[in-house]
């Protein structure tokens, strides 16, 4: 029986292509490769018999924008690809272990992923950038910010935080009902994606059990390694330290996150000090991109626009 979730990404792949953007590999070292959705007017079209020339540099300010952790970029950000790229250059990596990323190296922690990301941007001729980051991809991002403020110009994120703490976590899961990060985001049945859904979304998802158990097998793939990286996101309460970000983070939410509750995005706002600012998005919860894409949307380009005003002004 054919897979309907594996049948419609060729349509979503033409979609994007439409949109702007198209898949290119990038070999981050000897191991590891990351799969970037790059603007099209950076990739040529090679003549026949000769060899691809690499990606031009891109000729638009560069958004980057970094998936969460239950599906691979364009999944993620399907919505927002098409409403950004007639101003902006648009990047959508996939993280390692997700779409088309993978490594034969053993850390598997953010830091990790932040540095690979990095180096495929600087390959693939990107010198400074706005992150996006939503979830599991917001962690990282803020360790992209942390490790590389002359890359990272200034962030979004959504319904993520600076780093997983041990209480955190456990206050997290314990709220949800889960025993651990595994049973929320790995889900092994349809019982358990449909448990995911409904606390990622704020209004009752409906989807026949055939397209949860389709979307199962597509896109929670690398389940060892993926619960590795939940393994590896966690760290100590006495590790856990708030950098002094040179950038300006905007928290764009879902005010009815039961995720990263709101409490918590107003808390990290205090804690980033006035460099940050806070917007909530009214009916939306953990998936405010996918729930309420105009909203969203509308938000970030109006963030995207007076970030772009003030570097003109400086």
């Amino acid at each position: 029986m054919v897979n309907l979730v594996a049948a419609q990404k060729p349509m979503m792949h033409g979609l994007m292509k439409m949109a702007g953007v198209k898949p290119y590999i990038v070999e981050i070292e000897p191991g590891t490769v990351m799969n970037f959705w790059v603007p099209l007017e950076t990739l040529k079209k090679p003549k026949k018999g000769e060899r691809p020339e690499p990606p031009a540099k891109p000729n638009k300010p560069v958004v980057v924008l970094v998936h969460g952790f239950a599906s691979e970029g364009i999944v993620t950000w399907q919505f927002q690809v098409g409403a950004l790229t007639k101003k902006y250059s648009v990047y959508v990596p996939d993280l390692l272990f997700f779409g088309d990323s993978i490594t034969d190296k053993t850390d598997r922690s953010p830091t990790f992923q932040a540095e690979c990301l990095v180096t495929g941007l600087r390959k693939l001729g990107v010198e400074r950038c706005v992150v996006v980051g939503f979830s599991y991809g917001g962690m990282v991002a803020f360790k992209m910010a942390e490790l590389y403020p002359d890359l990272v110009h200034a962030m979004v994120v959504s319904g993520s935080i600076i780093a997983m703490t041990d209480s955190i976590s456990e206050t997290t899961l314990q709220g949800l009902g889960f025993s651990s990060s595994s049973e929320l985001l790995l889900p092994t049945s349809v019982k358990g994606l449909k448990a995911l859904l409904s606390v990622a979304a704020h209004k009752k998802l409906w989807f026949p059990d055939r397209l949860h158990k389709d979307f199962l097998e597509v896109m929670f793939t690398n389940r060892k390694e993926r619960g590795e990286l939940l393994e590896g996101l966690v760290i100590s309460n006495k590790d856990a330290t708030v950098p002094n970000f040179p950038q300006r983070i905007h928290l764009l939410w879902g005010e009815n996150d039961q995720i990263f509750k709101l409490e918590l995005a107003q808390n990290m706002k205090g804690q980033l000090g006035e460099k940050a600012s806070f917007q909530g998005i009214k009916k939306a919860g953990h998936l405010v991109h996918l729930e309420r894409p105009c909203v969203y949307n509308r938000c970030l380009k109006q963030i995207l626009a007076s970030l772009h005003a003030d570097k003109a002004q400086n």
